[in-house]
């Protein structure tokens, strides 16, 4: 059977706690869809522009407890960007992943740094392929700027993945949107994977001013096909795409164009 998942578009604030009522509202939607997965964007729990320091917590913190619960009230899996204490005095971009048979977590490996922006001065990097599995169906993790980096999806593939999850907040300027839309697709076609991409809301669209230089979303979520096709996509502003993932469609792509298989740099032997 197809697994029906959901991304929340939204666009989060500095308030972890007013951020934690958001996503207890869209998870309770995307439940009443028959979504058995909701994923929320990167910095779900406090927007880019907060100081991250003072708002880090662990994983077996209140923020992160309380999303484990509004999981399990709904009786889904939630995936959604935090941010946890890194060892050095910084903090981690985390994704948490959580809900009935499903406790895991994600840290970027690939941090933003570019177009004048320094995740690196404040986040540390995470070093590991996180992937799960849901109703039968593995499932990858990653964020944002990972996207530039077609092999973390091809590691998802060859840990068994057919779904990539990736939240983000991506920074918006000239072309932005453009690189956005031809990364998405060109990753599940790299690995010929679904890719189901959440990112923030552009907070324009929701009514919030917007820090001038942190990455704080353009909207245009998407779910894409393992054949680089878009099935379903939003606007700039504010939504809800509910859309289910076929394994066998994978299956059948990888038949016909087996990119994985004809690997002759980097893959696995």
């Amino acid at each position: 059977m197809p697994l029906r998942i959901a991304l929340s578009q939204i666009t989060t604030g500095p308030d972890p706690a007013s951020n934690l009522a958001l996503l207890r509202e869209e998870t309770q939607r995307a439940a009443a869809a028959g979504a058995r997965l909701v994923a929320f964007p990167e910095a779900a729990m406090a927007c880019f522009g907060t100081r991250l320091g003072p708002i880090a917590e662990p994983l077996d913190g209140p923020w992160a407890t309380e999303v484990r619960q509004i999981a399990k009230d709904a009786g889904l899996v939630v995936v959604a960007g935090m941010f946890t204490p890194a060892p050095d005095g910084r903090v981690t971009n985390t994704l948490l992943a959580t809900g009935p048979g499903v406790e895991t977590s994600y840290d970027k490996i690939h941090l933003y740094d570019a177009f004048g922006f320094a995740e690196s001065k404040t986040v540390a990097p995470g070093s590991e392929v996180v992937t799960f599995d849901l109703d039968g169906v593995r499932i990858g993790l990653a964020t944002c700027y990972d996207v530039r980096f077609p092999e973390l999806f091809r590691a998802h593939a060859d840990a068994g993945a057919v779904l990539s999850l990736l939240p983000a907040s991506w920074g918006a300027g000239p072309g932005k949107r453009e690189q956005w839309e031809l990364l998405t697709r060109a990753r599940a076609l790299d690995a010929t994977v679904w890719l189901a991409a959440v990112g923030q809301a552009d907070p324009e669209a929701s009514g919030v001013t917007a820090a001038t230089s942190a990455p704080t979303g353009i909207g245009h979520s998407a779910l894409i096909g393992p054949d680089g096709t878009v099935r379903e996509r939003l606007d700039a502003g504010p939504g809800l795409l509910v859309g289910e993932v076929d394994t066998e469609e994978v299956t059948a792509v990888r038949r016909t164009v087996s990119v994985l298989a004809n690997r002759r740099l980097g893959g696995q032997s």
